[in-house]
């Protein structure tokens, strides 16, 4: 079975000039729920990867982010998708942990715990941070040009890891890789 690994942040919701600190301030992006049920549908593994550095920063306890992806995981749920498991990095971009984006210690970790193998995988992201760290394990990359999407597209010609495919949103992302699977189905 194939596994997909999601950024949340401007992939799933909104992105926001601050953090998300309460389920309010979570907004789905239009097709996100409909993007994770389709997934499910493919027989992908869906697996929630974000920096949250707003904990650390002590925005936001971590108590409350787990919620947040409690309560996604019940939508999502209750739209027909199924979110295997959500990884977070709590630490500021000065910690220097090995999880935080563009390192890939949470796709490591979800591995090692799900018994995934990375050449059946797909990083989607909507930064050349979440592209690095799927590349660094192999994984397949998806770049969407939602959120900070836009604007870290511009930045391919500068020499940065380049994705596989760009997708407008995560339900054309998933539309594609839907269809890949239909044309290639040993490989997923």
């Amino acid at each position: 079975m194939r596994a997909i690994f999601l950024d949340r942040d401007g992939v799933i919701n909104e992105n926001r000039t601050d953090h998300v600190a309460t389920w309010e301030q979570f907004l789905l992006i239009p097709g996100s729920l409909e993007a994770l049920a389709l997934l499910t549908r493919c027989g992908f593994r869906i697996f929630i990867v974000t920096n949250q550095a707003c904990i650390n920063r002590g925005l936001v306890e971590r108590t409350t982010v787990d919620a947040i992806h409690r309560r996604l995981a019940q939508i999502a749920q209750n739209h027909g998708a199924r979110i295997d498991d959500v990884r977070l990095c709590p630490h500021r971009p000065d910690e220097g942990c090995r999880c935080r984006k563009p390192q890939p210690g949470m796709l490591l970790d979800l591995a090692r715990e799900h018994v995934i193998d990375f050449a059946r995988t797909t990083m989607i992201g909507d930064a050349l941070s979440d592209i690095a760290a799927g590349r660094a394990v192999g994984s397949q990359t998806v770049l969407v040009r939602s959120g900070r999407g836009v604007e870290q597209y511009r930045m391919l010609a500068d020499g940065a890891p380049q994705p596989d495919y760009v997708a407008a949103d995560l339900l054309a992302a998933s539309r594609w890789l839907c269809d890949q699977r239909e044309i290639a189905p040993t490989l997923c």
